[in-house]
């Protein structure tokens, strides 16, 4: 019998389709029932209907169903893949725009910092509501696949507090190790180049890592190429390296100071620390403009923003076109396929998981959710320990933590006490704010994402008065330290095939 695979959130642009396609490269999940399901039945159909031409052009006996009744599409499934992005890209430009006005420069905003802590605070009840429903009409035993971001969070949620087992999905982790398999390869070759006699071609296959820490914040703790280990090298290529010594100013300073590279881009890695962005005056000579994910002020919400203006005008032509055959060839590093891939057929995947701790990481709190190296076959998901993090690493993932920790509780209590600590704990809002100012910013976040707040509708009104009786302390009038402005549809228009394919992109950053 078929399994049935369900996606909440396929109204998304990149990842439903993305991870629909994935799973259909293995021959085995071939007749996968699918369904989809959204509260935008405009986007769920545009994305419905490119779906439905894959099924079409590749000619597979898989089936697709699409509804807006959430319950309904989960019935019976055995997987749930949750893409969703509670507030849409409204409410994600209030997560940038409000804390700007009280100094709070951030690239992303959707894990930590300010951005972070509110984004979580629109997803964990919709998390608990998810998880719900998975209990009562999904199959028995299934799997919660949590991709939306804040994704510790999320994922803490759901397993803590939501009874559903959930694993936690970022492509974080692989991004680096490209980088690092590059950086080493320009090491060996001590100045050879591509088609000088005696060059060697190193590729993320030649390079075996181990990363361990938290979402966003996961350090290559072990980099093995041809059987030693190259993390005390590492400062040395990425400093000679002709691109990351530009673009990744932040992550090589970290690497420097700390010892170990991180996963995260720089743009994410500036946010969740007090160090590269309290200071207008100086963010740019952290970060570089040539991609978003690099450090750009709110670039992560005008990349997405131009993405769905262009998936909406360009929807036609994405119909027409002769998209690259689903198989092997086409298959994305997103985990998803494999972990379904793993459990459904026995085969072995390796890959980066964010579970709860339990004593996998053995300096870091056991309630949090780590990421750590997990195995996936028949018997299920394993987890080896890894022991405890680095003393410097670890201590800046227990900052966040704590942070964690305080956000999701707030959210799911409904609790402003709990949510202003957050705040205070953050680490980029506390070294940009004081106390008053963290106060009356989150009150405002509050106040304007009410509708997507539920838990805290008897807060409003107190956060409403308290406002309206305060000297305002949010007069700065910028658009950030390093922002683009977002492209119009006829300036996109002059490059259509990158703008679609930056529509499509589940990782934005490429």
């Amino acid at each position: 019998m078929s399994i049935k695979v369900a996606i909440i959130g396929a109204g998304s642009v990149g990842f439903a389709r993305r991870l629909f396609r994935d799973i259909l490269t293995v021959p085995e999940l071939a007749d996968t029932q699918f369904a989809l399901t959204d509260i935008s039945r405009k986007n769920l159909d545009m994305v419905v209907q490119l779906c439905r031409k894959d099924l079409r052009v590749n000619k597979l006996p898989a089936t697709l169903a699409a509804t807006t009744d959430r319950r309904r599409a989960l019935e019976g499934a055995d997987y749930v893949i949750n893409c969703t992005r509670i507030g849409g890209l409204e409410a994600f430009g209030l997560d940038v725009e409000i804390p700007l006005k009280y100094g709070v420069d951030q690239c992303v905003g959707d894990t930590l910092c300010a951005g972070g802590i509110m984004y979580g605070q629109r997803n964990i009840p919709c998390i608990l509501d998810f998880c719900r429903d998975i209990r009562e009409v999904a199959a028995e035993d299934a799997l919660f696949l949590n991709y939306a971001n804040p994704n510790a969070m999320n994922t803490w949620a759901a397993n803590a507090y939501g009874q559903v087992p959930t694993l936690g999905l970022c492509h974080g982790v692989t991004g680096g190790h490209y980088q690092i398999a590059s950086v080493i390869e320009l090491l060996v070759n001590k100045g050879k180049k591509p088609g000088d006699k005696g060059f060697v071609s190193v590729t993320p296959k030649d390079v075996n890592i181990i990363c361990a820490g938290i979402n966003h914040q996961t350090w290559y703790i072990q980099v093995i190429y041809q059987g030693e280990d190259w993390c005390d090298r590492l400062l040395d290529g990425f400093l000679r390296h002709p691109v990351y010594s530009k673009t990744e100013k932040v992550r090589i300073d970290v690497l420097q100071r700390f010892g170990y590279y991180s996963t995260e881009s720089n743009g994410h890695l500036s946010e969740y620390v007090a160090w590269y962005r309290k200071r207008p005056a100086e963010i740019r000579k952290w970060i570089s403009l040539d991609n978003w994910i690099h450090g750009e002020t709110g670039g992560y919400l005008r990349v997405s923003t131009e993405g769905r203006n262009w998936f909406a005008t360009d929807f036609p032509n994405w119909l027409k076109a002769e998209d690259e055959p689903i198989g092997p060839a086409s298959r994305s590093h997103e985990h998803g396929s494999f972990i379904i891939e793993g459990l459904e057929t026995g085969r072995v995947y390796r890959g980066h998981f964010n579970v709860p701790n339990e004593g996998c990481i053995t300096n870091l709190p056991d309630d949090a959710i780590v990421e750590v190296p997990g195995y996936v076959d028949r018997n299920g998901v394993s987890i080896p320990m890894v022991g405890d993090l680095p003393m410097g690493c670890a201590a800046v993932c227990d900052a966040s933590i704590n942070v964690q920790r305080l956000a999701m509780h707030a959210a799911i209590e409904g609790d402003v006490t709990l949510l202003k600590q957050a705040m205070l704990m953050d680490p980029l809002v506390g070294a940009v704010c004081t106390p008053p100012e963290i106060s009356q910013m989150t009150d405002e976040m509050l106040i304007a994402q009410a509708r997507w707040l539920p838990q805290y509708r008897r807060e409003i009104p107190a956060a409403k008065k308290r406002l309206s009786g305060e000297k305002r302390l949010g007069t700065r009038k910028t658009r950030g330290a390093a922002r683009l402005k977002t492209r119009s549809i006829a300036e996109l228009k002059r490059h259509g095939d990158q703008a679609r394919r930056n529509a499509a992109a589940a990782d934005k950053s490429k």
